[in-house]
């Protein structure tokens, strides 16, 4: 019976688990063992604490030199041990050497460096320093040509880690010198950093930083002060202020750190102001137009492998400029930019094209194209886009611009979206508004094929003639014909001459029905009979009927050849043959205007455009006209003087045109009159026949 009790419900082991001296007896192993640990602790830390852990500077160099591969000797005293939990490091005369391919001897070397170091951040995350007092230090920073392996990486064979610097409250530092080399950028800087003297009462210590160095074949010099506020005050902040000089340009830069070399998701404020803001963000490979000086102001953020610049506004030239960019120094490099411009100077425009803007300024555009190496009397730009430089980065531009300030021009309400991939430059699309029309245009420079592949694709809605035409001595009053038209050209070249010198394509430019002044279309028409009877009469201003017109060129290898001009007006039919040279730029263009009604003096000869695109020339007195006055003096003598004027009589055969072939911009060859029949007055000349034997 007692046996059966004591196997069923007595469960001894259960009853000698929860003994309360057993329990007792657990807890008082338990608790002596803590405090053997934390005595041991303890008495590692009074022993340290009290001989400063000098005893440990064999055993250190020992045990670094194992870890990183590297000779490292300490000269003078040494200091290792918790203070109270920080741990303080001291050390005179320590030299760290660097690898044997590295160009300078030592690593690391000081007159004597002391250091407060947050424990857990050597096993975990970012390092971190409280304090640092460093003498007459020498830091050399190195990597090799390859750039594979560094000076800072330890380990014999270690593929080389981005350099990251320890985070740092606050610093004395004397006398002390850095170098940063990097063959492949390539990049070499060199930096003295000494004590300043603050004149801020609020300021305790000081970090003046001053040197030189080159980025890639740009040189550049910098001075620096980190003002931290006296060191007594626990997670005090530091004012930064730096200037630096590059590329005929000086950088400001401004704010408040965390700590003397913190600078992640700082907001910082930064202004530059230089001669040409290209040439400074050249020294990056990024490549943009050239500029006119500029001053411009932004706040700078550093988030990762992104600089972004927010609340930019300034001038470059005579031009306004705000908005926001993005730097990204990833794998690949890539500017992103949001702009707004509300007034853009023409002579600012100019570097669009390839155009230095101080000299359109101050010598006009042909001067400006002859710079870019085009011949003479060239407007077209010779200036080579930067291919190398556009195949290193990327791109992306949303610019939107108010007004365009220009004597002749006007342009508004511009719109422009860029893109750069990997060589490949598109605007699509760039659109702005012209005389109360818009122009919608696709521009494409493909680098990647040799040489570059250009497209132009230019779309005009619409367009008031009066309007347009008003900055040149056209009145707008009177004159209600509009014009619209696209160009489309494909080339091959590295600059705007050659991929026009190249190009296959059309040009097309229509004018539905509408009216022009008398005045204008009389003289361009040389119906002198109509134009003097209407002076004396006061009706110069009477506009005249245009039923259709069409002004178009077919491109092929450079050369434009009317197919057709053709415009039919209520009194005249007026027809062009000829054409003009992407690569020469040469005009010979022979408009001619024939009467739907009789005319006595009407000259019935071509009016001659002639010249180059810098310097067109109008020859109203062709020769044919020359020699039907020439006709016309003869039969004056021969016969009577009013047998003269016979050499001058239109009779007024003009046949009208079907507006419908004019009007959808077809060829010459679909051209028909008004009866159906095929025209025989357009699409001849020698501008044709030169494109035809290019074909």
């Amino acid at each position: 019976m007692d046996a059966a009790v004591t196997s069923k419900g007595s469960r001894p082991g259960k009853r000698a688990s929860t003994d309360p001296a057993v329990r007792r007896r657990r807890l008082h192993i338990v608790r002596n063992a803590v405090l053997i640990v934390v005595g041991t602790i303890f008495a590692i830390w009074l022993v340290l604490f009290i001989t400063k852990g000098r005893f440990l500077k064999h055993p250190f160099e020992t045990v670094a030199q194992s870890l990183s591969g590297r000779d490292i000797k300490v000269g003078g005293d040494f200091q290792l041990y918790f203070a109270p939990l920080r741990i303080k490091f001291l050390a005179e005369r320590i030299d760290v050497a660097n690898p044997q391919w590295a160009d300078r001897k030592s690593l690391f070397s000081a007159k004597r460096v002391e250091a407060r170091i947050a424990p857990l951040s050597l096993l975990f995350g970012r390092k971190r320093a409280y304090a640092l007092d460093l003498e007459e230090g020498r830091v050399n920073l190195e990597w090799d040509a390859q750039h594979r392996r560094n000076t800072w990486t330890f380990g014999d064979g270690s593929e080389g880690k981005p350099f990251e610097m320890p985070r740092i409250d606050r610093a004395a530092i004397s006398g002390t010198r850095m170098r940063y080399v990097d063959p492949q950028m390539p990049l070499m800087v060199d930096l003295a950093i000494d004590p300043i003297v603050a004149r801020d009462t609020r300021i305790g210590k000081a970090v003046g930083l001053k040197g030189e160095g080159r980025f890639r074949t740009t040189p550049f010099r910098l001075t620096a002060q980190l003002l931290s506020p006296d060191a007594s005050v626990s997670g005090g902040e530091n004012r930064l202020t730096l200037r630096a000089w590059a590329a005929d340009s000086v950088i400001d830069v401004a704010g408040t750190l965390p700590s003397l070399t913190e600078v992640e998701g700082v907001p910082l404020k930064v202004a530059a102001q230089g001669s040409d803001l290209s040439d400074l963000l050249n020294v990056i490979d990024v490549a943009i137009p050239q500029t006119r000086r500029y001053d411009l102001k932004a706040q700078l953020v550093k988030e990762g492998t992104a600089y972004r610049f927010t609340g930019m506004n300034g001038t470059f030239g005579q031009s306004d400029l705000s908005g926001r960019f993005t730097v990204t120094n990833a794998e690949r490099l890539r500017l992103d930019a949001v702009l707004t411009t509300r007034r853009l100077d023409i002579v600012d425009a100019a570097p669009f094209i390839g155009y230095n803007p101080d000299i359109v300024a101050a010598k006009g555009a042909v001067a400006a194209a002859a710079a870019t190496g085009a011949g003479a009397q060239r407007v077209l730009p010779d200036a080579e886009l930067p291919v190398a430089t556009m195949q290193r980065f990327d791109a992306g531009l949303d610019w939107k611009i108010g007004v365009v300030r220009s004597r002749n021009v006007p342009i508004s309400n511009i719109a422009m979206k860029l893109s750069l991939e990997r060589g490949r430059l598109a605007l699509e699309p760039l659109t702005f508004s012209m005389a109360r029309g818009d122009v919608i245009s696709d521009l494409v420079f493909d680098t990647r094929q040799r040489p570059s592949a250009i497209s132009y694709d230019i779309r005009l809605a619409p367009t008031p003639m009066g309007r347009l035409l008003a900055g040149y001595g056209v009145a707008d009053s009177g004159t209600t014909g509009t014009i619209k038209g696209r160009i489309r050209l494909e080339g091959r070249g590295d600059t705007i001459h050659d991929s026009l010198a190249t190009s296959s394509g059309r040009i097309a430019f229509v004018m539905p029905k509408g009216t022009l002044w008398t005045r204008n279309a009389q003289l361009a028409e040389l119906d002198l009979g109509t134009f003097v009877s209407k002076m004396f009469q006061g009706k110069l201003k009477k506009p005249i009927e245009v039923n259709c017109g069409l002004l178009a060129f077919t491109v092929r290898s450079g050369m434009a050849a009317t197919d057709p001009i053709l415009i039919d007006t209520s009194k005249n039919v007026v027809t062009g043959n000829g054409g003009f040279s992407f690569a020469t730029e040469d005009v010979d263009i022979a408009i001619r205007a024939d009467g739907k009604k009789f005319s006595l003096f009407s000259g019935q000869s071509p009016v001659g455009i002639g010249g180059h695109f810098a310097s067109p020339s109008l020859r109203v007195i062709s020769p044919e006209l020359v020699g039907r006055a020439g006709a016309g003096i003869g039969l004056a003598a021969i016969v009577t003087p009013v047998a003269g004027l016979l050499a001058f009589v239109d009779v007024g055969d003009a046949k009208s045109a079907a507006c419908g072939p004019v009007l959808s911009g077809a060829r010459a060859a679909a051209q028909r009159t008004s009866k159906g029949k095929p025209r025989d007055d357009v699409g001849k000349g020698k501008g044709r026949e030169k494109a035809a034997n290019n074909e």
